[in-house]
């Protein structure tokens, strides 16, 4: 959340989002688990996918979190976080911390997994919602109304949408 927070408030970088999201995902993928994450969010329907359905599923998964999350981070500057507590469970893990934005104060749980020697984040909660939990509700309800293809069919069309957006966005300046 620190190194983020950075990134958000140099002054150098406000004036080049499209770099400050790039340093923004970086500092995210190096704590991030997306594939544990994709897994958990696709959940029973996960054991039906061929490896190459998995990994399709994890790719697309993580461009969509990247596209959708760090332009998300990249608009706020005048933040600051704060640790609260950790809590330590073999080899799982909670971090709580809060930002401070415009004096609210928002709660941000990550629960992470221990990987090797590193933790890895496979969930964030925001303010009591979790993530992961928000994606299986949606995936489990498009996967049982209408099949896998259809989920990944609109996954595709979301990570479209995403990149006409940025496009647009880049011809603007």
């Amino acid at each position: 959340t620190e190194k983020v927070i950075e990134i958000l408030k140099d002054p150098d970088l406000k004036a080049d989002p499209e770099l400050r999201e790039r340093k923004i995902w970086d500092v995210v993928v190096e704590r991030f688990d997306f594939e544990e994450m994709a897994k958990r969010a696709l959940a029973v329907h996960w054991r039906d996918r061929s490896p190459q359905e998995q990994r399709e599923f994890v790719d697309l998964f993580g461009k969509l979190l990247q596209r959708s999350y760090s332009g998300k981070l990249a608009q706020y500057s005048d933040e600051k976080g704060e640790f609260l507590a950790e809590e330590i469970d073999g080899p799982r893990a909670e971090v709580r911390t809060k930002i401070i934005s415009k004096g609210n104060e928002i709660p941000i749980e990550y629960r992470m997994m221990k990987k090797g020697n590193d933790w890895k984040v496979y969930d964030v909660v925001i303010e009591g919602v979790s993530l992961v939990n928000n994606y299986r509700n949606q995936f489990n309800r498009i996967v049982v109304s209408s099949g896998y293809k259809e989920l990944i069919q609109r996954m595709r069309t979301k990570w479209d949408e995403l990149i006409r957006e940025s496009d647009k966005k880049k011809e603007a300046t």
